[in-house]
């Protein structure tokens, strides 16, 4: 299988506001830039949608190493999404899951997969590269909504 790394990032001015999401992803010496964005929107679900989309990006079975800035989308996709599902898309308190519609695809994107996924946590903002590409190119998904 292919190794694949991958950096996502959300970003939202407002929040709600105007969003955007980015992807920077290296298959040995090969790059690939992806980003867009929503006019009305939550930092989470640009978080979200940059994995999704991601994944998406993804053509034949890898070996993905996932690095985010996101406790949000890494506890829930390796934490709470089992529980979420078991108690029909509800949390441990009975309240629905929040962006419910964007976490239900990436648990298909996911469980469907043949990928074997690694999901790691990065510091947001520390200096990391890839990081701050996947950050760049979620402030021109902004960037992009806000020129129309």
């Amino acid at each position: 299988m292919s190794r694949v790394v991958i950096y996502t990032d959300g970003a939202c001015k407002g929040n709600p506001g105007p969003g955007g999401w980015g992807v920077y992803l290296r298959y040995g010496d090969i790059e690939k830039e992806l980003y867009g964005g929503a006019p009305q929107t939550t930092n989470n679900r640009m978080e979200l949608q940059a994995v999704i989309e991601a994944l998406r990006a993804l053509n034949r079975p890898c070996e993905v190493d996932f690095y985010l800035d996101s406790e949000y989308v890494r506890q829930g996709v390796t934490t709470w999404m089992t529980g979420w599902k078991a108690r029909g898309w509800r949390t441990a308190d009975k309240k629905p899951v929040k962006n419910e519609d964007l976490w239900r695809i990436l648990d298909e994107l996911v469980t469907l997969s043949t990928h074997s996924i690694a999901w790691h946590w990065v510091k947001g903002h520390s200096g990391d590269p890839g990081n701050e590409r996947a950050d760049a190119l979620a402030n021109e998904g902004v960037r992009q909504v806000q020129r129309g």
